[in-house]
């Protein structure tokens, strides 16, 4: 007589030898996170370790959190953004943050042609209301040539107010270091890399716990799988807290909206307001606006990855009062990215027991950061 295994809800998914011995076979490596992080960690990895069996899961048909989602800056940080950092941080912590991420872009185009990834350096503009910040300005670029070797990272650009068509702007500021990429193309280039690279990716593949031992880690999937590896790295930034409750991380929402097409639009370059708080640009004739999570702090702690008409309306406010002075137009995209904050910019990127490590809480600036963070991670591995 030939005896099944009860079926229950806790039974293990059966799996084929073919799928044993390739998909589901033990790795040297797992990486929990397809996003910037995880894709740019593996490839440092295997880079330093050509022969390992590197493979990456993902929980989602392809990465969501902030990495896909969010507005296409490649930038390190606005003027008022910087001095509020040193305010809250110090200028040394300050200062290596920027450090991270102006590296961060430059290893970006080092390793992909701009056409590929939509790159265009455009250069960043800061709008301002107010004269103190301007008081700062020669400071920052003294404290900042260390990092861009620019006498001038910030220039007062005030004749592109009107060129550019904004309204309720007394200053604007240019950096000319920033420019703007396509997330998704960015995305999809790594993901090339990492089937060069012979690094498996496997999307559809959410952890749901996992176990230590002296001898490896056993990982338990939600679809009742079971994966195997030496050693595991969670690059998993906003979504961190159900696997590490012990990580300072907390989920902050990022909302974007994008615009019909506008007719003779003068706008070139990416552009910040309040401390960053509120970002756009111009995609290809339209305005893709983001931010304004400082109009509601509380609600958009949350892993909650939609849009909601407070912050939208917020956003198209902004966009009548400063952007398109006095115009209302249609909006045709909306959507929402989870990004990871702390108490400060800092990313956690450190060694959590033996055969586990993280790099999470990039704060915004994942685009910038990863490439860095992936590569400080690789070499504590």
């Amino acid at each position: 007589m030939i005896h099944l295994p009860h079926k229950n809800k806790d039974h293990l998914q059966q799996i084929s030898i073919w799928e044993a011995e390739t998909f589901y076979a033990p790795q040297d490596i797992i990486i929990v996170g397809a996003g910037f992080t995880g894709l740019w960690t593996a490839f440092y990895l295997k880079q330093k370790y050509p022969s390992k069996k590197i493979t990456i899961i993902e929980r989602g048909p392809v990465p969501a959190g902030a990495s896909g989602r969010n507005a296409g800056f490649a930038c390190f940080g606005s003027l008022t953004e910087i001095l509020s950092d040193i305010d809250t941080m110090g200028a040394d912590k300050a200062l290596q943050l920027l450090h991270w991420r102006f590296e961060g872009l430059k290893t970006i185009r080092q390793h992909f042609n701009d056409s590929a990834i939509d790159y265009y350096n455009t250069g960043g503009y800061e709008l301002l209301n107010e004269e103190a910040p301007l008081e700062k300005l020669n400071a920052i670029n003294s404290l900042l040539y260390p990092v861009t070797s620019a006498t001038e990272t910030f220039v007062l650009k005030n004749d592109l107010i009107e060129e550019f068509g904004f309204a309720n702007t007394q200053y604007l500021i240019e950096n000319r270091f920033e420019g703007s990429l396509h997330p998704g193309k960015l995305i999809g280039a790594l993901l090339q890399k990492m089937s060069a690279m012979d690094v498996q990716v496997m999307c559809g593949t959410e952890l749901k716990n996992f176990e230590e031992s002296a001898d490896d880690i056993k990982l338990q999937t939600t679809d009742k799988r079971t994966l195997q590896a030496q050693q595991v790295i969670f690059c998993t930034n906003a979504f961190s807290k159900s696997l590490l409750p012990h990580i300072a991380v907390v989920p902050a929402r990022g909302q974007v909206l994008l615009t019909e097409p506008i007719p003779g639009l003068k706008l070139k370059g990416i552009f910040h307001y309040d401390e960053g708080f509120y970002y756009f640009r111009n995609l290809n004739g339209r305005i893709l606006l983001g931010g304004a999570r400082n109009t509601s702090i509380a609600t958009e702690y949350t892993l909650d990855a939609f849009t909601t008409l407070p912050i939208q309306q917020a956003l198209e406010d902004f966009l009548s009062k400063f952007i398109l002075p006095g115009q209302k137009p249609a909006i045709t995209h909306r959507w929402a990215g989870i990004m990871a904050m702390g108490q400060e910019k800092t990313p956690i990127v450190k060694q959590l027991t033996d055969r586990t490590f993280c790099a999470v809480k990039l704060g915004g600036m994942g685009v910038a950061l990863a490439p860095t963070m992936g590569k400080l991670l690789a070499e504590m591995v």
